[in-house]
């Protein structure tokens, strides 16, 4: 049976510059996108590349006295070489200096115009050169580009200009007809309101006053708009041929399944280029996403403002697969997503480091401290077997409708949520407790039994977005890759299976004042930007003494070194958080009223100082057999009390 097929492009990337982590974002979803399809069974063409024509381009290269065609190689290089040091899986990486794409180019101008849907006149009105675009008096924000918010400059020049308003009811029909044509749906309200619906102006499609673009090769004086060049490399680069001789491969791939585009050039994508394609009798591509921006902290990215994040340094700070999870799982489905150099720590050291590969260090170090390695399934199941297994077989589902609806995060979310589970499993299992009663052997085989085939479908289904981990985590359990298909089924890990004997550290967890400090060095206007204080103030805090108790009372006491080995919320409270804390042999359940400070996620791995003698009491309804032991300063910021160095859980504090 022949594969359904799927085309999916990204938006091709401005050769002004090296692009920031806000213009990789775009590239590690689509990868993601088209990953998962593959994974589904689609035949997938997955294409991206940049846009190497403009005035600004031409006043880049001057400035570097270096050619146009030079400055655009050296920046069309690196935005590749980015785009591969993100493991994206693109199938065609097209330039529009590509000499196939230039001629095309030509042909769809002058078959435009000789349509009649391209004449020649003038133009006057506001010019906005990063943006490469012309806007009334009236489309300006303030005398400044709607766009980007720069300056523009009056320009008059002679030019072609494209007869919009010819397909604009065709347009406005089509949009209406087709409600998953723009998503997400603010996109479309906007594109409506502001552009179709009150008229659409004629647009400018030739320049004569800068030299640096495709020639038009019937008058030689104007050079191609550069949106016209670069809108149409979605169909040059599967074999669009404006004479009728088409490939095989665009008559198979066209109509597009999906472009993904920043928010930013949404008007460009649903307005120009589908009334480009009806100009050519072409089919409109079935859906246009204009994902939300990924901004720094403290707003849009700007190399003035000194706040520019670069994929290559990030990786090289917390790896690639890291970078590409936290793009992906911080960027909502409609509203702009925030990075920052504390918020990546935070994730990797609470969601990788120890939810993930916690998990699986754990799992495959107990599996060869019981049993040398070996994996089996003895059958010594439980009813809490049941519960895990509905729960782990249920999410490949949810994954699938997230995907489906292009909620990549939330589809993370979902993964995420099996891995969780999977620890949760352990708290209720406690396969240390297990494996001191040689009459349960065969149960503890089952529960690792259990984890192992767990981690395996959490795996499979992690691959789209992690490629490289699920590689890691599949080689290190012995395990053969899986199909989508075969995630319906608990129990394909073949029993008797050995695992590695030393685990990898998927991620190991970072210290924040250390990478700040690294940071610091290289971006010292990091450092500078951060709110100083007018005068520096003792940090001491007084508190109201209470009565003196004597050595007797004190001995009364007893606090112990624990180890939270999980971690949840306690619903219905905003304080409270409910930890499975080791003490010795023994695993307590404690209720903390540190939800302010502490995720569930932070709390997990973490050693404290534990109150132990404390009278079991219920908090929320919740049995609670101790006490953790916090910091408070004088804002009601918490921090736990921990020994200074590593010590065993149980470990008496004296």
């Amino acid at each position: 049976m022949e594969k359904q097929k799927y085309y999916i492009t990204t938006a091709i990337a401005y050769t002004s510059g090296k692009p920031h982590i806000g213009n990789t974002y775009e590239i590690v979803l689509a990868d993601a996108i088209a990953r998962y399809k593959r994974q589904q069974g689609y035949d997938v063409f997955f294409q991206t590349g940049t846009d190497e024509h403009g005035q600004k381009i031409e006043l880049k290269a001057a400035e570097a006295g270096i050619t146009p065609k030079e400055f655009v190689d050296n920046v069309s290089g690196e935005i590749k070489g980015i785009w591969d040091l993100m493991n994206t899986s693109y199938d065609k990486f097209i330039r529009t200096t590509d000499a196939d794409h230039e001629k095309q180019v030509q042909k769809i101008f002058k078959k435009m115009y000789a349509k009649g849907d391209i004449y020649k006149g003038h133009y006057e009105g506001m010019y906005c050169t990063p943006c490469e675009s012309f806007f009334t008096e009236s489309q300006l924000v303030d005398g400044k580009c709607p766009d980007c918010g720069r300056p523009c400059v009056p320009a008059k020049e002679e030019a072609y200009f494209f007869k919009m308003s010819k397909y604009a009811d065709r347009l406005i029909e089509h949009i209406n007809t087709h409600p998953e044509f723009i998503q997400p749906e603010s996109r479309k309200n906007e594109m409506m309101n502001n552009f179709l619906l009150p008229g659409l102006q004629d647009l400018c499609v030739s320049r004569t006053s800068f030299k640096w673009g495709i020639p038009v090769d019937f008058d030689p004086g104007h050079v191609v708009y550069v949106w016209l060049d670069a809108l149409t490399n979605y169909i040059t680069g599967i074999g669009y041929d404006c004479d009728g001789e088409s490939t095989e491969q665009f008559r198979k791939n066209w109509p597009a399944d999906l472009h993904l585009i920043g928010k930013d050039i949404i008007r460009f994508h649903t307005i120009y280029w589908p009334i480009f394609l009806m100009s050519l009798d072409l089919p409109l591509p079935k859906q246009v996403f204009g994902h939300p921006w990924l901004l720094q902290g403290d707003g849009k990215m700007s190399k003035s403002k000194g706040n520019v994040l670069y994929a290559d340094e990030l990786v090289e700070f917390f790896g690639v697969d890291a970078v590409r999870y936290f793009v992906l799982h911080e960027m909502p489905f409609e509203n702009d997503g925030v990075i920052t150099w504390e918020l990546m720590v935070e994730r990797l050291n609470s969601e990788l480091a120890n939810t993930l590969g916690n998990l699986v260090n754990r799992t495959i170090s107990m599996s060869n401290k019981y049993f040398g390695g070996v994996v089996e399934n003895k059958g010594a199941a439980e009813p809490v077997d049941d519960d895990l297994k509905e729960f782990v077989l249920s999410i490949p589902a949810k994954v699938d409708a997230k995907m489906d609806k292009l909620r990549v995060a939330d589809a993370i979310t979902e993964v995420f949520s099996l891995f969780k589970r999977c620890n949760k499993y352990i708290d209720e299992t406690m396969p240390w407790a297990l494996a001191k009663d040689e009459t349960r052997q065969d149960r503890l085989a089952t529960v690792l039994y259990n984890l192992v085939e767990s981690i395996c479908i959490g795996a499979t289904l992690l691959e789209s977005f992690m490629p490289e981990t699920t590689e890691k985590i599949l080689a290190q359990l012995h395990a053969g890759k899986r199909t989508l298909e075969d995630l319906k089924t608990f129990g394909l890990y073949e029993s008797g299976t050995k695992v590695t004997e030393a685990p990898e550290i998927l991620f190991a967890r970072l210290k924040l004042d250390e990478v700040m400090a690294k940071v610091a060095e290289r971006h010292p206007q990091v450092e500078e930007t951060q709110e100083q204080p007018e005068e520096e103030k003792e940090n001491v805090i007084d508190i109201e003494a209470k009565p003196e108790i004597t050595f007797e009372d004190f001995e009364k006491m007893q606090f112990q070194v624990g180890e939270i080995i999980a971690c949840e919320a306690v619903k219905k409270s905003r304080k409270l958080l409910c930890s499975q804390v080791k003490i010795g042999s023994q695993v307590r359940q404690i209720v903390s009223g540190i939800k302010s400070s502490y995720s569930p996620e932070e709390m997990v791995g973490k050693k404290v100082m534990v109150l132990t003698n404390l009278k079991p009491a219920k908090l929320a309804g919740i049995l609670s057999e101790g006490m953790i032991l916090c910091a408070e300063d004088a804002d009601g910021n918490l921090a736990l009390v921990a020994p200074e160095k590593d010590m065993p859980a149980g470990a008496e504090i004296c």
